[in-house]
């Protein structure tokens, strides 16, 4: 079941890099990401609400308040670096590079994750980062 979700989360990512880059024609970047996190706001926690969980808000414990805290910072980064990129460059390269931290949540999850390295990961890491080295230094990015 995980995988229909990972699917449904790659395709709305793709929705999201196209939306905002056509979204950000005549709109600061940072601007748009605030606009965009209203509706963040407002369907996440609704759906916290329709499901019924708001009441475990209690129960995570201090070390999951602050990884979360962290973690919602570096979100909150990494879409303003993001949105930034796509205003000044085009989607397709942008999102070639930024996609890149898939290589870097693959060695972070095995060295602070204790996650398992194969080959598979190894060649898949090496693949996306040449992918995105060739990608970044084409000339029609430029």
């Amino acid at each position: 079941m995980w995988i229909i979700w990972a699917i449904g989360a790659a395709v709305t990512a793709a929705l999201v890099t196209v939306l905002t880059k056509a979204g950000l024609k005549n709109v600061d970047s940072s601007l748009a990401f605030a606009l965009q996190s209203l509706f963040i706001l407002f369907i996440t926690w609704s759906v916290v609400t329709w499901q019924g969980t708001f009441s475990g808000i209690r129960e995570i414990d201090t070390k999951a308040w602050v990884l979360l805290s962290c973690a919602g910072i570096a979100t909150t980064l990494s879409t303003l670096f993001s949105f930034k990129a796509l205003s000044m460059g085009p989607a397709s390269y942008v999102t070639t590079i930024e996609r890149s931290s898939l290589v870097i949540a693959i060695v972070l999850s095995i060295l602070f994750l204790k996650e398992k390295m194969t080959w598979q990961l190894v060649v898949g890491g090496v693949l996306i980062i040449s992918g995105a080295i060739l990608i970044a230094v084409s000339d029609s990015g430029k």
